[in-house]
């Protein structure tokens, strides 16, 4: 039973995985397929690794120290002193040239302004911007889908009317063998028939070597199988442009918060810092000066204190700064402006293709009407013995090429219509 179910299982995992896809299914997998995918993740785990270490500035900052020193002098008794010493027998020594510490200084920031805050901030926004560069990269791979996609449709529509028309020759041939045969047709009419088909069979064998090409090609870049595309719906575009849901649009506000950051940061260097902080050492000489002039040895000292910094010289390259960022801006707002434009040009292009295909396969099924009874007439004439068969061939590939043209037409149409999608972004 088991061993059933898990068959099962599999044939419905095969079949699924077998199925044709649609245009948006298509699209979605090659988003997930995309390699540049992977970005957003390591992107939202570095913005958190530098925000992490941006935070641990509120930690106390130590700091172990070390030296030796050889001074060319140090602090000495005045000379009367030490001879007025030495009578009362107490021998001064002075300060020795060579001097040593072992210390650690520990700094806790009380009162920071608003630095770490902002460059937290500032960290945050650099990783909105890369995501939002990286969506830009990632949607742009719609536009190749659609570009494989539609190709793969349309190769499909001439596949099926290289077959149809395979079939219409087979059945004019069959019956110029059978009027050949009682005597009512030339040979060579039956020859020109055949060799017209058999045209038509390598004609459709390079077509379907081009499709196998193109399926290949778009279940890779899907990272599916795609056997047999579903033609969309028709695309109803809105009169209202939704251009401002683009993810370039998306990114240009991104650096825009970027840029708005970095100006609260400035206001932060300009405020003052405030921390308390512990000193501790053991060496020679230490705190005790006169002590240590007395016996060289070493001995622990601290200190414990509070300190108060305020570094105007931010002050020096604020307005450039700041006139900086504004340019920034400006710039932004012009690739704003550039995109919007750009962007509503293409709609506009987009649409007039559009309907300038709907007028085109308005006018195509009329022509397939005329061309099909252009042909069967000239059909007829061959089942009454009245044989031009280079006339019948004729209308035979203008029917057929009439129909090709409706669908090129009708694909383009749709590709068109999908474009516009893209542009909008709907």
């Amino acid at each position: 039973m088991r061993r059933l179910q898990i068959c099962l299982l599999f044939i419905i995992g095969h079949f699924s995985f077998s199925a044709a896809q649609t245009l948006d299914e298509c699209q979605e997998a090659a988003e997930r397929n995309y390699p540049l995918i992977r970005q957003y993740d390591l992107i939202a785990r570095t913005t958190e690794l530098t925000i992490d270490n941006i935070q641990k500035g509120w930690l106390p900052q130590v700091t172990a120290t070390a030296q030796a020193t050889l001074q060319s002098d140090v602090t000495a008794w005045p000379e009367q002193m030490e001879a007025m010493m030495q009578q009362l027998g107490v021998n001064l020594r002075g300060l020795s040239k060579d001097q040593y510490r072992i210390g650690i200084d520990v700094q806790q920031t009380v009162y920071d302004g608003g630095a770490i805050s902002s460059q937290r901030e500032i960290a945050r926004r650099q990783g909105d911007v890369e995501q939002a560069q990286t969506a830009v990269n990632i949607y742009n791979v719609r536009r190749r889908v659609n570009e494989l996609y539609f190709a793969l449709l349309l190769i499909d529509e001439q596949i099926q009317l290289k077959q149809d028309l395979q079939h219409l020759l087979q059945s004019n041939e069959e019956q110029l063998a059978s009027m050949l045969r009682h005597g009512t047709a030339a040979e060579s009419d039956f020859q020109a028939v055949k060799a017209e088909r058999l045209t038509t069979g390598q004609q459709l064998v390079s077509l379907q070597s081009q499709r196998q090409t193109l399926q290949r090609l778009l279940a890779v870049f899907c990272g599916i199988e795609v056997t047999a595309p579903v033609r969309p719906a028709e695309y109803g575009a809105t009169a209202q442009s939704a251009a401002f849901q683009r993810p370039e649009l998306a990114a240009i506000d991104a650096q825009l918060r970027l840029a708005d950051a970095r100006e609260l940061a400035l206001n932060a260097s300009l405020m003052p810092r405030l921390s308390v902080f512990v000193q501790g050492f053991y060496g020679y000489p230490g705190l005790n000066m006169f002590e240590d002039m007395l016996r060289r040895r070493w001995t622990l000292n601290g200190i414990i204190g509070a300190r108060l910094t305020w570094n105007i010289g931010a002050l020096y390259t604020r307005s450039n700064d700041k006139a900086r960022l504004n340019v920034q801006r400006s710039m932004l707002d012009v690739q704003r402006d550039v995109f919007l434009f750009n962007n509503q040009q293409e709609q506009l292009q987009q649409q007039d293709d559009v309907e300038r295909y709907r007028q085109l396969v308005a006018s195509d099924e009329e022509i397939i009407t005329l061309r099909t009874a252009v042909r069967r007439a000239a059909e007829s004439k061959l089942s009454h013995g009245i044989i031009d068969v280079t006339g019948l061939l004729r209308d035979i590939n203008a029917e057929n090429a009439a129909r090709v043209q409706q669908s090129v037409h009708e694909i383009q149409m749709l590709k068109e219509m999908y474009n516009l999608k893209y542009s909008r972004n709907d």
